[in-house]
C-alpha cells in the first residue's frame, strides 16, 4: 500500500493531471451527451450522469494511484458511450441503468478472477507499445494538420512550446497551454456566456433488467470496454514500465461501474491515452512519482463532477484547436517513446509494425475498435513469424 511521501507537490503534477482530464472531456463528452439523449435523459439526468462519471473517475485515479504508487487513470467508455449512442434509442432509462449495472458486473467478474491477468502475460512490451503508438498517432497528426489553418494560435503554441522545451522542460505543456488560452482570449475565441457553476443534484433510476436490453446493450458495452479500453489501458501501464496487477485495477472499474450505474455511471475503465501524458516525462523526470499526477487528475475528476451541469460549457467556450494542439504537443515524447520502445528488439519488430499500422488505421471489425484488433494482427504475426 502506498500514499505520499517525500516532496508531494511539483505543478508539472498539477499540469499533467489538468491536462488529462482536459483531453479527456473535450475528446469524447459529446458522445456522452449524445448516449444520454438517446436515452431520453432530461437536463438533470444529464448532469446525473457527469457527476456519477466524474465522482468514480475522482475516486479511482486518486485511491488507486495512492495504493499501487502507479499512474493508474480511469475514464469511461468512450466506445462504449458510441454504442449506447445508437443501442438506446427506445430503451427506457430504468432498462438502460440495468444494462449499464449487468456490464459492470461481467467486467468486475473478469477483473478478479485473475484471467485478464493471464492473457496480458502473453503480451509481448514491443506489441504494447506499438499499440500505444499506434493509439497516440492521431494526436500527432491532428496538431499538425490543423496547424495551417490556425498558423497565429497553433504556431504561437508551437513556439512556446519549443522555449521551454529548452529552458524549462517539466513546465513545457502547461506554459504552452497557457499561452494557449491567453492568446484565445485576447483573439475572442473564448466564449464563456454559456458557463454557469452550480452544484449537481444526482438523479438516482432504479435498475431494470430486460433480456434483449441485457443482451443487446448490456454484452455488447463489457465486450468494447474490455477490449477497446482495458486492453489498451493496461498495454499503456506496461509499455512505460509498470507491473501494476491487472486483475484489482480491471475489478475495481467493474465494482465501481455496479455502485453508480443508478445515477448515469455506465462503464468505468482504464484510459490510455490521457494516462500516457500522466506518465511522461513532462510529468515528472522520475517515474516513481508521476502517479501524484494521476492523483491530481482524480482531484479534477471530482471537480467537473460536482460541477456535471457546468462541464458542457467549461469546455464548449475553449476552441477546439487548442485542445487538439495541446493534446498533440503533450503526447509527442510518449509517442516517440512508444515507437522506440516497439521498434527496438528486431525478431518482434515486424509485428510491432504491424500492430502498430493496423492500430492507427483506425479500422473496425465485428464493432471492435482497431486497438484490439492491432494486438490481434500483431500476436498471429509473432507466431508466425515465430514458426519459421
Amino acid at each position: 500500500m502506498g500514499g505520499f511521501s517525500g516532496k508531494t507537490f511539483a505543478f508539472s503534477h498539477v499540469a499533467a493531471g489538468f491536462i488529462a482530464v482536459l483531453v479527456g472531456y473535450t475528446s469524447s463528452a459529446a458522445i456522452v451527451f449524445q448516449a444520454a439523449q438517446a436515452a431520453g435523459a432530461s437536463p438533470a439526468e444529464l448532469a446525473s450522469w457527469l457527476w456519477a462519471l466524474g465522482l468514480g473517475m475522482g475516486i479511482s485515479c486518486i485511491g488507486l494511484s495512492l495504493w499501487f504508487r502507479s499512474p493508474i487513470l480511469t475514464a469511461w467508455s468512450t466506445p462504449g458511450a458510441a454504442l449506447l449512442a445508437t443501442s438506446l434509442v427506445g430503451v427506457s432509462m430504468a432498462q438502460a441503468i440495468g444494462a449499464f449495472m449487468f456490464a459492470s458486473v461481467l467486467i468486475a467478474i473478469v477483473g478478479l478472477s485473475g484471467s485478464f491477468d493471464r492473457l496480458m502475460r502473453h503480451v509481448p512490451r514491443s506489441l504494447a507499445a506499438a499499440m500505444l503508438a499506434g493509439i497516440l498517432l492521431r494526436f500527432g497528426l491532428e496538431f499538425f494538420g490543423e496547424l495551417p489553418k490556425q498558423a497565429g494560435l497553433l504556431g504561437a503554441m508551437l513556439v512556446i512550446f519549443l522555449a521551454g522545451r529548452r529552458w524549462l522542460p517539466r513546465y513545457a505543456v502547461a506554459l504552452t497551454f497557457l499561452g494557449g488560452v491567453l492568446l484565445a482570449a485576447v483573439r475572442g475565441t473564448i466564449h464563456s456566456g454559456a458557463i454557469h457553476f452550480a452544484l449537481t443534484t444526482p438523479v438516482f433510476t432504479a435498475p431494470e433488467f430486460s433480456a434483449p436490453t441485457l443482451l443487446g446493450v448490456g454484452v455488447p458495452l463489457f465486450i468494447v470496454t474490455m477490449s477497446s479500453q482495458n486492453l489498451p489501458g493496461i498495454a499503456v501501464l506496461r509499455a512505460n514500465g509498470y507491473k501494476t496487477p491487472a486483475s484489482p485495477l480491471v475489478g475495481s472499474t467493474g465494482l465501481l461501474g455496479i455502485l453508480l450505474a443508478p445515477w448515469g455511471g455506465f462503464s468505468f475503465n482504464l484510459a490510455a491515452i490521457t494516462a500516457a501524458i500522466c506518465m511522461s516525462s513532462d510529468a515528472d523526470a522520475d517515474p516513481a512519482r508521476r502517479y501524484l499526477a494521476a492523483v491530481w487528475a482524480g482531484f479534477f475528476y471530482l471537480i467537473t463532477g460536482l460541477l456535471g451541469g457546468a462541464v458542457a460549457g467549461i469546455f464548449g467556450a475553449i476552441p477546439h484547436a487548442l485542445v487538439l494542439a495541446i493534446a498533440g504537443l503533450a503526447l509527442l515524447g510518449t509517442i516517440g517513446q512508444s515507437l522506440a520502445g516497439a521498434l527496438s528488439a528486431e525478431p518482434e519488430r515486424d509485428a510491432a509494425l504491424v500492430t502498430f499500422l493496423v492500430t492507427a488505421s483506425g479500422m473496425s471489425l465485428l464493432g471492435v475498435g482497431s486497438a484490439f484488433w492491432g494486438l490481434v494482427f500483431g500476436l498471429v504475426w509473432s507466431r508466425c513469424g515465430a514458426r519459421k
